[in-house]
């Protein structure tokens, strides 16, 4: 909650003429995600972000998937943003800085995420297979991309090691929810918020 007590939630929308998609965010939720974009392993991305991040998530997306998955991925990865930045309002009393270490079987992910108002993406993630089925796991930096330029956040994604591509991407996504609840968490040691500039753009 904010200090004020009102939900730190927002709801945005976004139609273009290859996709719709509609993000509702609570950043002090229970983890319950409703996800639907029509692709399957991106719903099951999402949906992990949201419980371990303890994030009340809801996503709707249609897009031409008959075309291809990169306009449905990279708007999602929009909007997403878009909504974090609404969200997390003025971003007083937040932690702004938060890193994880996800290991899953033989997988290390590493994330660290600043919400510092500056968007920036450092992606270090080297995939042994690139598609699992027909999906490209290469979108994913397209989507981190996005969601980094309308969130207004540093991200740092490294996947230190990993063999299973399946593994790699889940890893990379709880690492990502960790670092984001803890960045987003309110801390009530903090006045205004953690900047020496006195605001975080």
């Amino acid at each position: 909650m904010t200090s004020a007590g009102a939900p730190r939630r927002a709801s945005v929308q976004r139609a273009t003429a290859e996709t719709q998609v509609l993000v509702d965010l609570q950043l002090d939720g229970t983890g319950q995600g409703t996800i639907s974009t029509s692709i399957p392993f991106l719903d099951h991305m999402l949906t992990l972000l949201a419980k371990h991040g303890f994030f009340d998530l809801t996503v709707q997306a249609k897009g031409d998937i008959d075309i291809d998955d990169h306009h449905t991925v990279e708007d999602v990865g929009i909007v997403l943003g878009d909504a974090l930045k609404q969200a997390l309002g003025t971003k007083e009393r937040i932690r702004r800085f938060g890193w994880a270490s996800v290991p899953l079987d033989e997988t290390l992910a590493q994330v660290a995420v600043d919400l510092s108002g500056r968007p920036y993406l450092v992606y270090r993630v080297d995939l042994p297979e690139r598609k699992i089925k027909s999906f490209d796991l290469g979108l994913f930096e397209d989507f981190f991309q996005a969601f980094v330029a309308h969130g207004a956040l540093n991200l740092h994604v490294n996947v230190l090691y990993g063999r299973n591509p399946h593994h790699i991407m889940e890893a990379v996504f709880k690492a990502l929810a960790k670092a984001l609840d803890q960045a987003a968490s309110i801390d009530d040691r903090i006045a205004g918020v953690p900047s020496t500039k006195g605001h975080l753009t």
